[in-house]
């Protein structure tokens, strides 16, 4: 029976990487594959993929069409329950424990909590995002789970409609009032004799 104590690799499945720029004396020759000269032939001489000697990139002759969402792709920081079951049972753990504990170190859009492994004593954890079955095992263990909701930035915020403010009974009723005081004066009418005289004479 196979097991991990005597698993062995296949046959011709490993071979020992061929050794570059070794001389004549390496059985591959002066240049050992490596050509003769040029940048290639350095030690520590290497291309970027893709760069294509200075010409303008296919990467860059092609079209680009479409959307792509990966710039808006947000990295979390994955922790998992085995990592979480180290604390003591009723510890809140938040960002800052865990980076303090170093389970989650560099930037990121915040932690999410993976459920590998299990949970014997109950946590309340704060966390961006929760995986169905880490809630699950979680709640079970008799702890809680609080999503921290960060605030929207951007032109969305002055989007939205302002909300009308209260106003009093006196405030009501004032202000019809001032509207009536602004009302327009009623223009004057013409007098009979003025639009007699306007009148033009009838041609006989």
């Amino acid at each position: 029976m196979i097991r991990l104590h005597n698993m062995q690799t296949r046959p011709g499945s490993k071979h020992r990487v061929k050794r570059l720029g070794c001389g004549e004396s390496s059985g591959h020759g002066k240049t050992s594959g490596k050509g003769h000269k040029g940048q290639k032939a350095r030690s520590g001489g290497s291309l970027r993929l893709g760069f294509e000697g200075g010409q303008m990139p296919l990467i860059r002759r092609l079209p680009k069409r479409g959307f792509n969402n990966a710039a808006f792709h947000k990295n979390y920081a994955v922790v998992n329950l085995s990592d979480l079951s180290s604390f003591k049972e009723g510890t809140v753990v938040n960002e800052q424990l865990l980076r303090e504990s170093k389970l989650v170190r560099g930037n990121g859009a915040g932690v999410k909590i993976l459920g590998d492994g299990e949970l014997k004593h109950a946590l309340s954890i704060e966390a961006d995002k929760v995986s169905a079955s880490a809630r699950e095992k979680i709640e079970k263990a008799g702890g809680s789970v609080t999503l921290r909701q960060k605030p929207v930035q951007g032109p969305r915020e002055a989007e939205q409609p302002e909300q009308p403010t209260e106003t009093t009974d006196t405030e009501t009723t004032a202000k019809p009032k001032a509207k009536a005081a602004k009302k327009p004066a009623p223009k004057k009418k013409k007098t009979p004799a003025k639009s007699a005289s306007k009148k033009k004479p009838r041609k006989s």
